[in-house]
């Protein structure tokens, strides 16, 4: 059985939301942030040495970084959440896959260092500011007319962008002046999966 190591408001709830999609039985071990830092416990050092989470272990495999895992958890047991591989929509999947912690989530973790700084970081707010713009308005006309981000058919890409997403309602100024964008958190809110996969993680934060 699959076993992830899922910290409170993290990526990894996005692993928990693409098991349950997927129906492949798995267990959770449950870790907490640090109240004062926000930071993971120590104890997750023991699990990988950089202390992140989510990370898998599936037999003898034991992997870290979201992207991979959603990837490996796809290959190997929920194929009907990326379109084959001789589909033109193949590249468009692996782009939004990557896209979502290669280009979005930077410019979310800048905003949360900046906010913490205070007015120390005045000069930066506004470049993250017109980034954070110049990325939900390019989201926005992505989805366009189709519901998912690959079209008309959910994807993990869905699961993947999700995150940093639910982030940007928080930390972004994303709200109904984005209809697209808030429909489509809206859809992912209201999958079955979703909602157990919250059962199953606990409180997160930014589920709406």
């Amino acid at each position: 059985m699959i076993r992830v190591h899922h910290l409170n408001n993290s990526r990894s709830q996005r692993v928990l939301w693409l098991l349950e999609e997927t129906g492949t039985p798995y267990e959770v071990v449950r870790y907490e942030r640090d109240k004062r830092t926000m930071l993971a416990p120590k104890e997750l050092r023991r699990v990988h040495p950089l202390g992140k989470s989510p990370i898998i272990e599936d037999n003898d495999k034991k992997l870290a970084e979201t992207g991979l895992i959603v990837e490996y958890l796809v290959e190997r047991y929920g194929s009907n959440l990326a379109p084959s591989r001789d589909s033109e929509l193949y590249w468009r999947y692996k782009y939004w896959l990557h896209y979502a912690e290669g280009s979005l989530m930077p410019p979310l973790l800048l905003k949360l260092v900046i906010d913490r700084l205070g007015l120390l970081a005045l000069p930066a707010r506004s470049f993250v500011r017109s980034q954070l713009k110049l990325h939900l308005d390019y989201l926005e006309a992505e989805l366009t007319p189709a519901p998912w981000f690959v079209g008309d058919h959910f994807s993990a890409a869905d699961i993947m962008l999700s995150f940093p997403l639910e982030v940007a309602t928080a930390r972004a100024g994303l709200d109904e002046t984005r209809p697209k964008l808030m429909s489509f958190l809206a859809r992912i809110h209201a999958r079955p999966a979703y909602q157990r996969a919250l059962e199953k993680g606990g409180a997160y934060r930014y589920a709406g």
